[in-house]
This record gives structure tokens, sequence and C-alpha cells, in this order.
């Protein structure tokens, strides 16, 4: 039997617990980029693709503040404990526990976590060299689990075991290149034929369950309160029998994408999602 893809979150790292961390120490950070704090921080990539500039992981960090500047890359976080503040010309944003946000790329912040912190992330260090159009227009992206949803298309009949689901869909961020996005969606229960899945993405339950089957490995069922990743060309169906809604974080490669105004790859990005989702 092959390995899994389909990678499931554990909050400590693998096999990890509050007793015994499977999260491994990562390189010193810099203190050029710290106005305050000698900060220990840990971690896991469950997903590692480099040559598109993305990862996602476990964190966790004691206390630090950075220096003020641009930050460097888009990153998708979930709080498992403690909290952060982010630091704007004109607002600070704080984040806590169970919570989520989206700090876009180039936003002018300073990252001020005044204890211990833990978080889910999803990092996607944009190799366009695509610039923000205006920085100052950039703010703290939070995500509400309870927005209301837009509908949606839905798979391609064609791909379907069952009838015609009911999606809904509220886009958060898209990054200047429209590869990379953040945002809430629900479902109706459907069943979708084996397919190599068309992007990367990670998925946070909110509401429901559903069942996934990966070639080569048993089924496997995420629910409320699961997050897990699957990676770009898992063959893998998808299978629920009650409503579903969950946060996403999408990497959808499109070699076309740098270099385009990002509305126009945006809306050929989520032309593939709606195809396959």
């Amino acid at each position: 039997m092959t390995a899994p893809r389909i990678q499931k979150f554990e909050p400590f790292g693998p096999g990890g617990s509050a007793a015994v961390t499977g999260l491994a120490v990562w390189p010193e950070i810099p203190p050029a980029g710290l106005v305050a704090g000698t900060p220990v921080h840990r971690g896991h990539y469950y997903l590692e693709d480099k040559a598109r500039g993305l990862t996602a992981g476990v964190w966790d960090c004691t206390a630090m503040t950075e220096k003020f500047g641009p930050y460097p890359v888009n990153e998708y976080m979930i709080v498992l404990e403690g909290e952060v503040t982010i630091m704007e010309a004109d607002r600070r944003t704080t984040i806590k526990a169970g919570e989520n946000f989206v700090i876009p790329k180039g936003l002018p912040c300073q990252w001020r976590q005044d204890g211990y912190m833990r978080k889910f992330f999803v990092i996607f260090d944009d190799p366009s060299g695509l610039a923000p159009e205006d920085p100052a227009a950039l703010s703290v992206l939070r995500p509400d689990p309870r927005a209301a949803l837009a509908p949606s298309a839905g798979p391609a009949p064609e791909l379907l075991l069952s009838g015609t689901p009911q999606q809904r869909d509220k886009r958060y961020y898209a990054d200047r290149t429209g590869q990379w996005t953040v945002g809430v969606w629900s479902s109706t229960p459907y069943h979708r034929k084996t397919i190599p899945f068309p992007r990367h993405e990670l998925m946070h339950i909110l509401e429901g369950e559903v069942t996934i089957t990966e070639d080569g490995q048993p089924p496997r069922t995420f629910k409320a309160g699961d997050t897990f990743v699957v990676p770009l060309g898992t063959p893998c169906d998808w299978k629920s029998t009650v409503d579903i809604r969950k946060f996403y974080c999408i990497m959808q490669p499109k070699a076309e994408a740098a270099g385009l105004p990002a509305e126009a790859s945006a809306k050929a990005g989520a032309k593939g999602k709606e195809a396959a989702e």
C-alpha cells in the first residue's frame, strides 16, 4: 500500500500531545528582524511544494515582537493556542485561539506575540515577483465561519455519482496571480468520482462531515473540527451524506498566471475550482 497523500493536521505534530511534542526545533529567527524576545520556534510541514512556493503545517513559538515592515508572504493561519496582535499603521487586530486570519503579502505590519502561540498555517511565497498595487489598501482579513454565502457552480455533471448538489461560497482573498485563495464554502450532500485532485487545498470542516477515498487507502472520514490537506494530483473521490461547511485555502497552479492582473487570473482559477469541487 502506498503512503497516503492526504494529511490530517495534528495540533502538536505527528504523534504529538500536550505532554510530548511532535514538532522539530526550527532555525533561529534572525535577531535583526526582532524588537523584543529571543523566540524558540518549532514546526512540522504536512505539505511542501517548494517549486510553487507553498508550504503548510503546524508551528509554535515563544514570545516575540518583530520589526514593522511588509509581510514577506501570503499566509493563512488558524490559531490553536495563545494569541497574536498584528499592528498596522492605523489599526491593530488580535487573533485568539479558535480564530483564523489571512495576512496578505506586502501588508505593512508588525507581529506582536506576548506569550506562547501555536497555529496551523498555509504559506504561499509567490514566486511571480508581483508586488501589491497598493500596500496601504491591504489589511488583515478574518474569514467569518457564519458568513452569508453566494451560490456557486458545482461539479461537472460527468463527475457526479449522485444528484447535483447546491453549493455556496464566499471568497475572502485572492493573491495577485489568482492562484492562492481563502474563503468559506458549503454544499448539500453529493458523491464525486475519483479524479486526480486539481489543486492543493487545506480544508477545515466547520459543520457536517465528508468521507474521502484515496487510491490505495481505506476511506477516511473528516468531521467538524478536523483540518486536513489534499495535495495536487491526489487520486480521490468525495462523498458527503449531510450538509457540509468549511474554510478553505487553495493553491491552484496556473503557469500562465505570473504577470497577469489579479482580476483576470482569479477568474481563471475560479473556473477550475468550480469544475472539480
